[in-house]
């Protein structure tokens, strides 16, 4: 994935543009929109991921989305599935760490 947005409590951890390793594993499901509502969420600042290749047929490649607010986040890969080395990486403890950090 590439991480879009740096600014919320979900990837304060993260660099805006690092690349992350983050499993997919939701078989056929896929971000769709219309056009306006792609548009509003890019200009809005919303997009808070997006896979670096075509993965799944997700609208503009989002991997994953804020609310309004930012403070609720949609996505499809899974970081809990990349916590430790024995899971072949650490890149979504990341997610979870600025979360915790908002939170202390």
């Amino acid at each position: 994935l590439e991480v879009v947005s740096s600014t919320t409590s979900f990837t304060r951890a993260f660099r805006e543009g690092e690349t992350v390793t983050i499993p997919v594993a939701h078989q056929e499901g896929n971000f769709q929109a219309d056009g306006d509502t792609l548009d509003r969420l890019e200009q809005q600042g919303q997009v808070a991921f997006r896979y670096r290749d075509e993965v799944n047929g997700s609208a503009r490649r989002i991997a994953g989305i804020l609310n309004e607010r930012g403070n609720v986040l949609g996505m499809m890969p899974h970081p809990e599935r990349a916590m430790e080395a024995a899971h072949g990486n650490r890149d979504g403890r990341k997610l979870f760490e600025g979360l915790l950090a908002v939170l202390a």
